[in-house]
C-alpha cells in the first residue's frame, strides 16, 4: 500500500525553507518589512484595497467584528455549518448570536435560512447588526441579496473566506470585498496557502484598515500625526519614543518570519490552485460512475477553488456508520475528517444563542458529509485510490 494520505496538509518546497532562512538572517523576526510586503501582494491577489495580517483565523475574525462596536442588544447572524470561531467571535465582542440553517447539499447559508433569521431577531426586538456568511470548503456564498439587506439595513458584511482563497464567486474575487465590508482569510497549514499559522482581513475602507492595525497591536498609535496627546504640554508629548495607547487592542500581529513563508507561497498560489482544481475534477469523474456519493456541482458564474473535498455519503443504505466508514477508510492509508458538527448543536451554544430552534439543513449536511483527501502534493493517481477503497468500504 502506498504512504498514508491524510485529509489535508501543507505543501513545502525549497523555495520556501529559503525564504524563511532569508528572513532569519535578516534584522527582523517579528515585525518588519515582510508583514507590509505580504499585505500589499495579499490585497493584490485578491483585489481589495487593503489587506490586514494576524496571527491567525480566529484572530481576524474577532478584530473584523471588533471594529463594529456591538453591544448585547445586537444579533449577527452565523450559518452552523462552519468552524466554531465564526460565532464564538461575536461572543468575544458582547453580542448575541443567530445561527442561520444552510443548503444541506453544499452546507452555505441559503437566502432563505438568512431571511429567517433576520426576522427571528426582529421579533425579538434585537438589532440586526450583521451577518458572516461561510464559503464553506471553497464554494462561494451568493452574496447578492444577503449584500442589498445588509445595506438597506445598514448591517455589517463580513465575510468568512478562511476556506476560500482563489475563489471566484458571483461577486467577483472572494477577498475583493465588493459586495462585503471585510473579508477573513485562514493560513493554517491545511488551507489553501499557510503561513505556519496566519490569517488576515481585507477590506476597500482604509479607515477600517487604520482600525484594524490598531487593535492588532495592542491599540498602540506610533504616528505622531495622528497622537491626542499625553497631557504633559510639552516636548514629552511628542518625542521620537513616543507611542500613544489609544484603544484596547490585542497582540494579534504575525511575525516577519511567518510573513516570509507567506510572501513565497503566494508566488506558489496559482500552482495550489491549479493543482487542486486538477484533483477536484479528477474525483468528480470517478465519483459520477458509482456509489452512494454525491458531490455538487458548482453554481455557474462561480468559479471555486476547494479547500475540502467534503463529499456527501448515504451511510444508511450502505449500512454502515461514519465511525465505521472511517475506520475502514484509514485501515486502507485513506484519512479522512468531519467538517463540520453544526455550531448550533454545541454544548456551550446550546444555551446561550439567541432563540434556539431546530435548524434541519445543517443537521442533515451534517450527517452525512465527510472530508476525503484534498491538497496539492497529491499525485493524480492518488483520487482513484481513494473512490477505489470508498467502492471497497461501501459496497
Amino acid at each position: 500500500m502506498s504512504g498514508f494520505l491524510p485529509y489535508g496538509r501543507q505543501s513545502i518546497d525549497d523555495s520556501d525553507i529559503a525564504a524563511v532562512v532569508e528572513a532569519l538572517h535578516s534584522d527582523y523576526l517579528t515585525t518588519g518589512p515582510m508583514v507590509e510586503r505580504f499585505e500589499r501582494e495579499l490585497a493584490a491577489t485578491v483585489g481589495a484595497n487593503e489587506a490586514v495580517v494576524v496571527s491567525n483565523g480566529t484572530a481576524a475574525l474577532h478584530l473584523a467584528v471588533l471594529t463594529q462596536n456591538l453591544g448585547p442588544e445586537d444579533a449577527v447572524i452565523v450559518p452552523s455549518i462552519t468552524f466554531a470561531a465564526s460565532a464564538n467571535c461575536v461572543a468575544y465582542c458582547g453580542a448575541q448570536v443567530v445561527f442561520a440553517d444552510v443548503d444541506p447539499l453544499t452546507g452555505l447559508i441559503t437566502d432563505e435560512g438568512f431571511d429567517a433569521a433576520v426576522r427571528l431577531i426582529d421579533s425579538l426586538g434585537h438589532r440586526f447588526a450583521g451577518v458572516i456568511p461561510v464559503h464553506y470548503a471553497g464554494r462561494p456564498v451568493d452574496l447578492g441579496h444577503i449584500s442589498a439587506v445588509c445595506r438597506a439595513r445598514v448591517a455589517f458584511l463580513i465575510e468568512d473566506a478562511c476556506h476560500a482563497l482563489g475563489t471566484q464567486g458571483g461577486q467577483g474575487p472572494v477577498g475583493s470585498c465588493a459586495a462585503s465590508d471585510m473579508a477573513v482569510f485562514s493560513f493554517h497549514p491545511v488551507k489553501t496557502l499557510t503561513t505556519g499559522e496566519g490569517g488576515a482581513i481585507t477590506t476597500n475602507d482604509a479607515d477600517l484598515a487604520r482600525q484594524l492595525r490598531l487593535l492588532r497591536s495592542h491599540g498602540i498609535e506610533r504616528d505622531p500625526a495622528r497622537f491626542d496627546g499625553l497631557g504633559y504640554g510639552d516636548s514629552d508629548d511628542a518625542g521620537p519614543w513616543v507611542y500613544e495607547m489609544q484603544a484596547l487592542g490585542f497582540n494579534y500581529r504575525l511575525p516577519d518570519l511567518n510573513c516570509a513563508l507567506g510572501v513565497a507561497q503566494l508566488k506558489r498560489l496559482p500552482w495550489f490552485i491549479e493543482r487542486r482544481k486538477a484533483l477536484v475534477t479528477a474525483y468528480e469523474n470517478l465519483l459520477k460512475t458509482n456509489l452512494s456519493v454525491s458531490w455538487p456541482s458548482a453554481d455557474s458564474g462561480t468559479d471555486p477553488v476547494f479547500h475540502l473535498m467534503a463529499v456527501a455519503i448515504d451511510f444508511a443504505a450502505a449500512g454502515k456508520s461514519r465511525a465505521q466508514v472511517m475506520a475502514e477508510l484509514k485501515s486502507r492509508g485513506i484519512g479522512t475528517q468531519v467538517h463540520y458538527i453544526p455550531v448550533h448543536r454545541q454544548p456551550y451554544w446550546q444555551t446561550r444563542q439567541l432563540a434556539a430552534r431546530d435548524l434541519p439543513g445543517a443537521d442533515a449536511f451534517y450527517r452525512s458529509t465527510l472530508s476525503l483527501p484534498l491538497y496539492p502534493d497529491m499525485t493524480d493517481a492518488d483520487p482513484a485510490r481513494v473512490v477505489e477503497a470508498l467502492k471497497e468500504v461501501l459496497s
